[in-house]
């Protein structure tokens, strides 16, 4: 008998229910979290993971079915009225004030007082201990704009801490940070479970799943479909139930044939920095992908190609002819796209419309004395959401609205207009449901085909091994190896010349 069968759940919710206008958000829905455990959820976007939380955390209100708390019916109306049943959401975009110090984040709208004054020193004090339990190495008097990303989600996770917190809520927690501070919150993860506490953990990364999860609940389409615990989790079984279709077919994808070796030739690229005396070649039509630990320079070496950056030393060469890039103005003209990694602060314009970002990078072509053509963007709009498949309601609302995969199918289409030769891809799929991820990979097979070289960044071994007809390891500025095939082309072989433990073997012809 599993342990979760002889004892009681901490939250359970029961048939529980929410529609919001023309969408059917839950339907039905039933769940079990238990003390001391990592529950992991997962599912596309759009399966129901978001608004099963907010409802947990009294952000809605659902339609029908029953919340209970150590077996007592419970409705939270409010934030403030879960937290107080100890339920507290840590939502992907962190809900820190970075103007208030930590400790006035920790206890805010609900400071100590002491003879009707705050009492910052108690406030101090409590602070302090939740942050010694949390391992964290700044003060509570810190002001937290100077704080990490990393080091921001410790404060929300203090702040469910000192209000006892005792079902803690992680929306996608690991989006914004780096390995080495996954490894760190991974650690406190695991820290905080040790101490009894139920951990919700909303994830799209199949690779965390094996890492930190005790049970794993999959939803699509509102419904609850399953749940697997850790003896018997794997991502074959987990894609299955999340998008109805096997593992195997999900990095399916047309291998284009590969024209022109020295189509794109980068030789000597350096910064001064992170990048150092870096050469290499791609072919039209190939999918080269560009591997190495975070802080590898992998980023760096696209921002340098695109122009985003200043070089110290290096030329690109695109069919025999030496390229002049000294803005992304010049590199997109010449015709170089770059998807970056951050697509929210450093891509799309979110308070512009789907249509104005599909057309932004070809405003200036399409323009007729300063006058844009609205039937001809509306035209070039339809086709290329019909292209990639973007769902929205509509091409003139707000980019903010869409979900995170059909933001990035939308940052794609744009690219896309300016018919590139090169395309250059920054973790092309972060933040994306596995859906959609399988989407992207069909397309940027589709982009191949049509002779465009692609080089693209991922720090997902598995995504690499899956898509890459070549890959060239990156390590502390510099490529250490060139992997062809199968034999070649694992996670293994890929790891071990990241991390150093293979010594540098790579050798530059064009």
């Amino acid at each position: 008998m599993d342990e979760q069968d002889r004892k009681e759940p901490i939250l359970s919710v029961r048939n529980l229910s929410k529609r919001f206008p023309g969408v059917q958000a839950l339907d039905g829905v039933s769940l079990d979290i238990y003390a001391g455990e990592v529950h992991v959820l997962m599912g596309e976007n759009g399966a129901g993971k978001s608004t099963l939380m907010k409802i947990l955390a009294g952000v809605y209100k659902a339609d029908e079915g029953e919340i209970r708390i150590d077996g007592q019916l419970v409705a939270p109306e409010n934030p403030l009225q879960a937290m107080a049943l100890g339920v507290n959401l840590i939502n992907q975009e962190l809900g820190v004030a970075t103007n208030l110090t930590v400790a006035e984040n920790v206890f805010m709208g609900s400071e100590p007082h002491r003879f009707g004054v705050i009492d910052r020193h108690q406030m101090a004090i409590r602070t302090q201990e939740v942050l010694k339990k949390l391992g964290a190495s700044f003060q509570p008097e810190v002001r937290a704009s100077l704080l990490k990303v990393a080091e921001q989600q410790q404060v929300d996770i203090a702040r469910a801490l000192v209000h006892n917190g005792r079902v803690l809520i992680m929306d996608e927690p690991t989006a914004a940070l780096s390995e080495r501070e996954i490894d760190r919150l991974f650690d406190l993860v695991r820290s905080l479970r040790e101490q009894g506490l139920a951990i919700v953990y909303i994830s799209h990364r199949l690779a965390e799943v094996s890492v930190i999860a005790d049970r794993v609940s999959v939803l699509r389409d509102g419904q609850y479909i399953g749940t697997v615990t850790k003896d018997n989790m794997d991502n074959e079984t987990i894609v299955k139930m999340m998008v109805g279709r096997s593992l195997k077919d999900f990095y399916e994808h047309q291998t284009a044939e590969k024209k022109e070796d020295n189509y794109l030739v980068v030789k000597h690229v350096s910064d001064g920095k992170r990048v150092k005396d870096v050469s290499f070649q791609a072919a039209a039509g190939e999918i080269l992908a560009l591997s190495g630990l975070v802080g590898s320079g992998r980023t760096e070496l696209a921002r340098l190609i695109f122009g985003a950056d200043k070089p110290l030393t290096g030329e690109v060469i695109v069919e025999g002819r030496k390229l002049t890039i000294t803005s992304p103005k010049d590199a997109i003209h010449q015709g170089i796209g770059y998807v970056p990694e951050d697509r929210k602060t450093e891509g799309l314009f979110l308070g512009m419309s789907s249509q104005e970002n599909i057309v932004m990078n070809i405003m200036e072509q399409k323009a007729r004395f300063g006058i844009l053509n609205r039937k001809e963007n509306g035209s070039i709009t339809d086709h290329a959401i019909k292209q990639l498949n973007i769902k929205l309601s509509n091409p003139r609302n707000a980019a903010l609205s869409l979900s995170g995969g059909n933001q990035q199918k939308l940052l794609l289409a744009r690219w896309l207009q300016i018919k590139p030769r090169v395309l250059i891809l920054d973790e092309p799929t972060r933040g994306v449901d596995v859906g959609a991820k399988s989407e992207i990979y069909k397309l940027i097979g589709e982009i191949a085909q049509n002779g465009v070289a692609v080089v693209f960044i991922s720090s997902e071994l598995p995504e690499v091994v899956g898509l890459a007809q070549r890959v060239l390891v990156m390590r502390e500025g510099r490529i250490t190896a060139e992997l062809r095939g199968p034999e070649q082309i694992n996670q293994e072989i890929i790891m071990a010349y990241a991390t150093g433990i293979r010594k540098p073997d790579y050798t530059f012809s064009a």
